[in-house]
């Protein structure tokens, strides 16, 4: 199985309940990780220039790959057996 992640950016917004149940994840997990959030670290535009248009809350980036959304990034974990 692959090694934890080392550096995760989450791009999260307030109130988002994908948001928070990826950091919690990471939380209980141990991994470190850094969050933006939105309004406060980045905008809208930033987000869906970053992302494409239509992209949602939260998204990831794992060790310099966009892992894309909280299901999406558990899937990916999960397929490594890191969960």
């Amino acid at each position: 199985s692959m090694a934890a992640p080392r550096i995760t950016t989450i791009y999260s917004k307030p109130g988002c309940p994908f948001c928070s149940r990826i950091t919690e994840l990471y939380k209980l997990k141990g991994w470190p990780y850094k969050e933006y959030v939105l309004d406060r670290n980045f905008t809208r535009e930033q987000f869906y220039n970053e992302f494409g248009h239509g992209s949602t809350f939260p998204q990831l980036i794992v060790d310099g790959t966009n892992r894309g959304g909280c299901n999406e990034t558990i899937s990916y974990f999960k397929s490594q057996q890191l969960l």
